[in-house]
């Protein structure tokens, strides 16, 4: 109840002046908005969902360079998102942890010895990028060792190197909390249904609510639009031309006992010898990602197609041929749509991933970029503003606080940062004690309902914490406890209650599991 009522204050205050509005939760959303408030900057962001909803509560949740990049020739985006990992490396310890990553060599030959001395000069340069030198080649032997289960026919050996992972939604929800921390306001399911002018110039919004069903105009100095794959809707009436090619990334998520792996592993599809990854994440294994264009519409919830999710048994069963998966075992499936910017045509996997800015009539566009790289996108349209504003801008000191009180664990403290002691005092009776199957424990469901500004059951299960994709059946059989807890956070009377949770299984029945295994081709004769 005390987040409707603090919704309902901010609401009443959106006709004041603001200097900058960001429209779009996303990470480069956030990002900005983050930075615009530590500068002391009158900041508004809203997100037409939840935040996090898109791309950056559906990716691959690797802090990684991106190694393909340097393969590709994009040796200024590798080094930015390798400089970006280690930044947040350093900065968010709990939240974004190193992770050790794979790549066996089955291959033989001329194209072999190709392939084995442009892995060894890549990652010379992934590692001169980072500051360290960090990868080796393993022989036969020690990279059965690392990845027992591995098909061992014709293994000759393998590199590893070292990257990065984090939980993306909860990093985007981190960011977005420092911001609201600096004084910025942010308000999810708040959609910009059209752009104000002066004189041909955007200079704000009517935005609207989705909840309460009312509109606002609000105005600002400068306007950011950080909507992604949705960026064009914006922009479009700027300057004409659609410049996004929505792609569709999906995966799979495994029980880890399932395929157990304790670092990641990169293989070439057999198929077509695009890249995919079996990593460990959360106590689950997770296996991706497919890359095509999205041709569904953008608002629609997107989901895995069947032929995506042969495409991913297949690689498991090339690498683990002895495991002998069934669909039986995959617990939970997700896809997102990345915003990449290009035209259709051409291999998807070979299309940008840099972030782009264009000035159009007033309105500032970004999109495109990684998880990596957000720090940066943040840093070059903070220079845009500067030049924008009526007046200068001071110099301001970036404060990054992570202290607590308690000492909560590592992963507590990643995640809430000084809010963690709060959560830990805060929790009731048993509710320090881990959801079984998961790393989360229940105090953080009550957490986040309290603080996190949640709307939906699907806000809470499948962004605030993850159980929605790591227990089965989207965590169905744990839905009476979850109601004791949000019923009284957020009072929602039975009705409410039953109508959310009718609408969450209904959404991850659809979305997020094998809704339909019968349709599935054989992945076997990929």
């Amino acid at each position: 109840m005390r987040q409707v009522v603090e919704r309902n204050r901010i609401w009443g205050d959106l006709a004041r002046p603001w200097d900058v509005l960001v429209i779009g939760g996303g990470i480069t959303g956030a990002g900005i908005f983050r930075e615009a408030a530590r500068s002391g900057l009158r900041t508004l962001l809203v997100e037409q969902r939840d935040f996090a909803w898109g791309a950056s509560g559906r990716s691959s949740s690797l802090v990684h360079g991106g190694l393909r990049y340097l393969f590709q020739g994009r040796f200024g985006l590798t080094r930015d998102a390798v400089r970006g990992r280690e930044k947040l490396l350093a900065l968010e310890p709990g939240l974004v942890e190193p992770i050790g990553y794979l790549a066996p060599d089955y291959g033989r030959g001329k194209t072999n010895k190709a392939w084995h001395l442009a892995m060894r000069v890549a990652l010379g340069l992934y590692d001169l990028f980072a500051g360290y030198w960090r990868h080796r080649y393993y022989s036969a032997d020690e990279f059965r060792m690392l990845a027992p289960g591995i098909d061992q026919r014709g293994l000759k050996g393998g590199f590893g190197w070292r990257d990065a992972q984090t939980d993306d939604a909860r990093l985007v929800w981190h960011v977005l909390q420092e911001g609201m921390a600096e004084g910025g306001v942010a308000l999810n399911y708040v959609a910009a249904d059209t752009l104000l002018r002066d004189a041909g110039q955007v200079t704000g919004a009517v935005l609207r609510d989705h909840i309460e069903e009312r509109t606002a105009e609000v105005r600002a100095h400068v306007v950011i639009n950080a909507t992604g794959a949705w960026a064009d809707r914006l922009r479009t009436g700027a300057s004409g031309r659609e410049k996004m090619r929505p792609l569709r990334g999906s995966h799979l998520i495994f029980p880890g006992w399932r395929i157990p792996v304790a670092q990641a592993i990169a293989i070439y599809h057999p198929a077509d010898g695009r890249p995919v990854s079996v990593v460990p994440w959360e106590g689950c294994t997770r296996v991706g990602t497919t890359d095509l264009d999205h041709d569904l519409p953008l608002d629609q919830e997107p989901r895995i197609s069947p032929a995506e999710v042969a495409y991913l048994m297949a690689a498991v069963e090339s690498l683990f041929p002895g495991i002998k998966l069934t669909l039986d075992d995959v617990v939970s499936t997700y896809a997102g749509i990345r915003p990449v910017i290009g035209t259709k045509g051409g291999d998807p996997s070979s299309a940008s991933r840099d972030y782009a800015i264009w000035e159009e009539d007033g309105l500032i566009t970004i999109t495109g970029g990684k998880l990596t790289t957000f720090h940066h996108a943040a840093s070059d349209i903070l220079a845009i503003i500067r030049r924008r504003l009526p007046y200068e801008l001071p110099d301001h000191q970036r404060r990054h606080t992570r202290s607590a009180t308690r000492r909560p664990s590592r992963r507590l403290a990643g995640r809430y940062g000084n809010l963690a002691a709060r959560l830990l005092e805060e929790a009731q009776e048993g509710e320090l004690e881990r959801v079984p199957g998961t790393e989360t424990v229940w105090a953080e469901l009550r957490w986040a309902a309290r603080t996190e500004m949640v709307v939906h059951l699907d806000d809470l299960l499948l962004r605030r914490t993850r159980l929605g994709q790591l227990l089965p059946r989207g965590g169905e059989a744990l839905l009476p406890a979850i109601r004791l807890i949000i019923q009284q956070e957020l009072g929602w009377d039975d009705a409410r209650w039953n109508a959310e949770a009718e609408r969450y299984m209904a959404l991850w029945r659809t979305c997020y599991s094998l809704s339909a295994p019968e349709t599935i081709p054989d992945w076997r004769s990929i």
